[in-house]
Order: C-alpha cells, then structure tokens, then sequence
C-alpha cells in the first residue's frame, strides 16, 4: 500500500457536534456547551518498556517523535497494568474491568464482544470510531464504525489484515502499512461529529523483525546492559528460577536471533520459514545481507558462558529497538498530520503500550511478573486545551482508568460497573485528595509459555508485595526507594514485619474491593 500523504489534502478545522443537554439510553448522559468534544486518538503499541523511552530517560535509545507527546503534554512515572499480558491488559482497557470480570485472564482467552466498552458507549455518545491494526482478541472487534485489524498476532512483513469482516494481504512493513491505513482512515472520517481512533501497532512484540529503513541501525554500536544481566535470583522465591524467559536459554536461533533455525528445534524451525516465507525475494535479499556478516562471524566462532549471553542480549535489545524506531517514525507522521489538517488543538492522544517489558533485566526478555519493568507502562498524553505542557506525574494511574477517562472527556458517565476511575483531573494539573494510594495487581496464565507462576500482589508509592500461590505459597516484598531494581527480597526481615502486615492488610481489601475473592 502506498503512502496516503501524496492524496493528502488539507480541509477545515473539525469540531464534535455535541448537543447541550442531551440524554441518552442505558444511563448515558452529555452536555457541552461549546459543542466541542475533543477527538481521541489511542496509539497502543505491543511490550514497549517505558525503559525504551527517551521521554523516561532512556539510556539505549532516542525516542524524539514520541517525546513530543511528553514535552507538549503529560508524562505519567507510575502508570501499571492491572496483569501484564497482551490480550488481559487490552481486555481491561476496553472495559475498565479486571481480567476476572470481563473473561480474559490470559492469552488463551477469547474476549466476549458482547459485553459492555468505551468504544461502544462513545458510539452511542455520537462519536465515530475506528479499530486500525493490531487487536489480539480473538473475536470481532464490536463497538467500531470502521476497524481493520491484524488476524492473531500478525505479520511484520507482507501482513494480512482482516477489513469488516474481508481479509487482505499488504505489500510492506507492518508498522507503515497501519500508520497509512489510520491516516488514511482520517482523510475521510465524518467531520460533522468527533471521533475515536484506536491506532494499534504490532511492534515491538516479538519476533523483533525490524523494518528495511532500520535493519542496519546500532550495527556499529553496543547497547549498554542491564546492570542485573546476570541476576542470580539469590534472595527471591523458587518462581523467579522457574520461569522461562531467559536471554541465556529461552531465545530461539532462528526467530528471536535471526541466527540459522536450530534444525533439531521443531518450534524454531516452523515459526522461522513462516515469518520469513512472507517476505519476497528482494525482501530476503536485503535481509540476509544485513545479518550475514554477524552471523557468519558468529558460527565461525561462537563465544561461550556470559559472552555468549552477550551477543543473544545485543541481537535481541538491537531488533527490539529497531522496531520502536519504525513505530517512533509513525508517531511523526500522525503528529505532522493533526498540525498540517488543525487537529492538534482539539485532538487528545495517548501513547501507551499494553504492559511493559524485560529488556534484559534479571536476564529476562517478555513480561507476566509484577516487577518493574514488566509492570510500568509509558503514558504520554498530550491535549493542548487542558494539558500543561511537560507536566510530570507520579500517581499511580492504571490501565483500568482509561475507559472511564475517555469517557470522561466525551462527556459519559461512567456505568456503575466500571473499576476504574477518570484520571482528568490529574492531566489538568489537579490535586485529587482521594486519589489511590495502592494498586492492585492478578497474573494468571499458568502453566504455559515462559512458565510464570501465578501471583497477586500490591503496589504502593515505595512498596511491593508480592503472593506467588497455585503449586507453592510464597512472599516476595520489595523497598522501591532502597531497591529499585528489586534485588533484595526482605520480606523475612524483622525491621519490615510491620510494612508486611499493613501489605497483607490492603492486599485483602482490594481483593474485596475489586471482587477478586476466588
């Protein structure tokens, strides 16, 4: 598909068509005496670690378009998914409910589209909307004037795409062909009414296969390492050594590495000619020229122990962040496109990622565990009209609260059954006294893939607890502000038994809170 920008014409600055006063069915209610309900742009991408961020200090990588959402509105330091997977964070961010109650408690789950989202009620609402790219549910997007969506996890190269219901296969890179199709998209939305543009890449999930523009980026160049490359996992529970998202070991050759597929690896072999059969021709060409030299060095030679740990981490962190780079590139491109059509001022958009990432942190790649960096999404989020310009916040907002603040915005109340709360007041440089003080957080795919035990936990300004249960029953606390990096396991330490019980205490209670008795 080519690019929409050479059609592109500019036309009048739009306004929502909003009417005073008006009442709607299921409880739904708006007023807006301007008739100006601000457009909502949701730009979701797939395991972008806040870490991968310039805008959050980033020390391995230059994110300039997606730090303009930053420096031109607000950057959230603790935002957390309520369960770091693809399908339960994407679940919840449709219905601003916890997996247990809206069904999807991990990847194995189909998503019930019959069932009460933001998208839905922003229809009935007047806005018009539209689901472009990766949606990772299992069932037909719902709640959606127009949506165009990856089937599965899709395709980097030559991907398919599944239009109302019609599938089609794209010529290009993943990352461009959904930022053309959204642009695309706003060259021809209903002006006379706002609308609500889900705006989803793939990247940069894994397999980590970057696009042409980007293949060679960083070739030159050494990423810094985690300073817990080589985390021992000394004073933590039995399920930090169980797991099985290890850059020593659980890499495959082939699909993660780009190395030649391990022959006697069934699962390395199959995923590695499907991804790499999509490509044509020139495609291959230009591929295994930009990874034949490392890669010929590499078997004629192959490094041992830690330094072999080293070249899986750079070959990882290198495809990894030459994803983001494509997706960064997107983020202009939208950007350029609200300026040049005066959209900017009446737009809000978001920047997220559905959950964090391990970027080689305790030697992991993936998410699922509540440390960290798994748990930290980026949020950036940018509104001219009501958002100062680089604010900074260190509330804990999460995942659930997207709905009800886009909601918010669009002048819905928020249904009764709705868990999370409308964060607009914290955008609009408010205090809010009665803010959370606590996060509370479910894992539950076990077992499979990566073989993380199930756990629960909770959260707070400088503490974790953390419940690992199901085939063991084991406590984790962490001190944030001593131990960032959650090195140090002290919840057997005696000068903690207080915090530990207070933990214990408000684990309970948003158990009870947010239903999650069973």
């Amino acid at each position: 598909m080519g690019s929409s920008q050479k059609t592109r014409r500019e036309f009048l600055k739009s306004a929502g068509m909003g009417v005073a006063g008006l009442t709607l069915g299921s409880g739904l209610s708006f007023a807006d005496k301007k008739g100006n309900r601000p457009n909502i742009i949701f730009i979701m991408t797939d395991d972008h670690a806040a870490q991968a961020v310039s805008a959050y200090g980033s020390k391995i990588n230059r994110t300039p378009n997606i730090d303009r959402l930053a420096g031109e509105g607000i950057r959230f330091k603790n935002a957390f998914c309520t369960n770091s997977l693809c399908a339960p964070s994407r679940a919840t961010i449709l219905t601003g409910k916890y997996s247990h109650l809206n069904g999807v408690r991990d990847n194995r789950d189909k998503f019930d589209g019959s069932q009460q989202t933001f998208p839905k009620l922003l229809q009935k609402a007047g806005y018009q909307t539209a689901m472009i790219g990766k949606w990772h549910l299992k069932s037909t997007p719902t709640g959606f004037d127009y949506w165009n969506v990856l089937p599965g996890q899709g395709a980097y190269y030559n991907p398919d795409f599944i239009e109302m219901g019609t599938k089609r296969r794209y010529h290009g890179y993943a990352t461009d062909i959904t930022t053309d199709i959204a642009l695309n998209w706003l060259d021809h939305w209903d002006k006379s009414r706002p609308f609500a543009l889900l705006f989803q890449h793939k990247a940069p999930h894994r397999d980590w296969m970057p696009g042409p523009k980007y293949l060679l980026k960083y070739r030159d160049k050494t990423i810094p390492e985690p300073e817990n490359l080589f985390d021992d996992y000394a004073t933590r529970t039995i399920a930090a050594r169980s797991q099985r998202m290890s850059i020593a070991k659980d890499l495959y050759p082939g699909y993660d590495l780009k190395l030649p597929p391990d022959p006697n690896f069934v699962h390395d072999r199959e995923y590695w000619n499907w991804v790499f059969g999509r490509l044509d021709e020139k495609q291959k060409q230009v591929w295994q020229e930009a990874y034949r030299e490392e890669n010929e060095a590499f078997l004629k030679n192959s490094p041992g122990d830690k330094d072999l740990v080293r070249f899986r981490y750079q070959r990882f962190i290198k495809d990894y962040l030459r994803c983001i780079d494509s997706v960064d590139e997107s983020v202009g491109r939208l950007l350029d496109y609200l300026d040049a059509h005066h959209l900017t001022e009446n737009t809000l958009v978001v920047y997220t990622s559905d959950q964090g990432f391990f970027l080689g942190e305790h030697g992991w790649f993936d998410k699922r565990f509540m440390y960290e960096e798994s748990l930290r999404m980026p949020l950036l989020i940018r509104f001219p009209r009501e958002i100062p310009a680089g604010t900074v916040s260190d509330e804990i907002v999460l995942n659930l609260d997207f709905a009800p603040t886009f909601l918010d915005f669009a002048g819905v109340s928020k249904p009764k059954d709705m868990q999370g709360e409308s964060f607009r007041k914290i955008l609009q440089g408010e205090s809010v006294p009665d803010w959370r003080q606590s996060m509370y957080y479910h894992y539950f795919e076990y077992p499979n893939e990566h073989n993380v035990i199930p756990h629960i936990g909770v959260r707070t300004q400088r503490y974790k607890l953390i419940h690992f249960y199901y085939d063991m029953d084991a406590y984790e606390l962490y001190d944030l502000k001593n131990d960032p990096h959650e090195m140090n396991n002290v919840f057997a330490d005696p000068k903690y038994a207080a915090v530990v019980k207070e933990l214990k205490m408000e684990l309970v209670r948003l158990q009870k809170k947010y239903r999650d008795l069973n």
